[in-house]
């Protein structure tokens, strides 16, 4: 069982799996290491299942009953996150950086005031900024258990002018914030917690495309081979 459980602290776990050969690593073995980790039983009790939500999880039973774990997937080709906490909601998101036409769809999907933003930052990291929002707001909407419905593109993030570990509050809505962790290989993630202060933790780990021993905190290899990519970007916008 993992060791990377922080006592006393709410903190939010998130696993970084790369798969083998441009197949996705197995989210099932990253979610009950997450359940490992942070409700204390073996690998082989978590139970790993699907809400009436449809989304994932994880759960274990046992002499005081049954107790579930809030976790949260993303997909992005053979890259698998998931992002785990004990102490409530939590959302996470992660995109690989390539070119987009990042003011269009920025102008289309955005509050202006994030338009505006993004138009104003350096051409060279546009594509990564646009993509920087796209996923706090991803991360967000899984968090609050609601995804993109509702507005949630119009939904306004913290202006990532740091990106880091550091999660900030979101523009008018109490007691939810997000942030990026710093991670290589060419990716973007994005990490939601809902929670009053103090401020929660956030811990990164990268594992192997089998899910084995932990191998570094904070880092991921650079994605090579990829042949598949799952991504909730919408379809290119062409013209202004």
């Amino acid at each position: 069982m993992s060791q990377l459980r922080v006592p006393g602290r709410d903190t939010a776990y998130v696993w970084i799996g790369r798969g083998v050969g441009g197949r996705p690593a197995p989210a099932g073995r990253l979610l009950r290491r997450a359940g490992a980790t942070l409700l204390g039983r073996a690998e082989a009790e978590i139970v790993v299942e699907h809400g009436r939500d449809g989304r994932p999880l994880v759960a274990v039973s046992g002499a005081g009953g049954r107790v579930e774990l809030p976790v949260s997937v993303s997909r992005c080709g053979p890259v698998v996150v998931v992002a785990a906490r004990a102490g409530g909601p939590v959302g996470v998101d992660v995109e690989r950086c390539r070119p987009l036409p990042a003011l269009a769809l920025a102008r289309r999907w955005y509050a202006p005031a994030e338009a505006a933003w993004l138009a104003g930052r350096p051409a060279d990291g546009q594509a990564v900024d646009f993509l920087r929002l796209w996923t706090a707001k991803e991360a967000v909407g899984k968090a609050l258990g609601v995804g993109l419905r509702d507005g949630g593109l119009c939904r306004r993030m913290p202006v990532p002018d740091d990106p880091g570990g550091l999660l900030r509050p979101v523009p008018g809505v109490a007691r939810l914030r997000v942030g990026h962790p710093c991670v290589a290989g060419g990716l973007v993630l994005a990490v939601a917690v809902v929670a009053d202060p103090p401020p929660v933790g956030l811990v990164v780990v990268e594992v192997d495309g089998a899910v084995g021993p932990v191998r570094g905190s904070g880092h991921v290899d650079a994605v090579r081979n990829a042949s598949t990519e799952r991504t909730s970007l919408p379809v290119v916008v062409r013209g202004n």
